[in-house]
């Protein structure tokens, strides 16, 4: 197994620009699983490090909804001890670029989205 720098903890903050996207990449935790999984395979116990937010059931929820749509694989390994990892498939690496680019624009309207969800814009004249 390739040891990797472990998650660090507040990878999300509870003010996290993904929690303001009108729109979503499968569930509302599928995104931050995805960001997780881009330096390479993780076990479940380090994706509740930064995950922490999550309950275990809605995790698992999402982790099985992104296996279930193509995202992510789940790999079960038997040596010495049973283990499960997850990973980005080819087709969840590719979602990388755009869920990046969607982050970002919603990090850039911050103070609007917010405005918005306090109802401080009406879009009716």
């Amino acid at each position: 197994m390739t040891q990797r720098p472990p998650l660090p903890p507040d990878l999300f903050d509870e003010l996290c620009p993904s929690s303001l996207l009108p729109f979503r990449f499968a569930d509302k935790w599928a995104p931050m699983v995805l960001s997780c999984l881009d330096d390479g395979p993780r076990r479940y116990s380090e994706l509740r490090v930064p995950l922490g937010r999550v309950t275990p059931k809605v995790l698992t929820q999402s982790l099985r909804g992104l296996e279930r749509n193509g995202f992510v694989s789940r790999t079960v390994h038997a040596d010495p001890k049973l283990r499960v990892e997850y990973a980005l498939t080819p087709l969840g690496r590719s979602v990388l670029e755009p869920l990046a680019a969607t982050c970002q624009w919603a990090a850039d309207h911050w103070d609007e989205l917010l405005d918005a969800r306090e109802g401080g814009v009406s879009s009716v004249g």
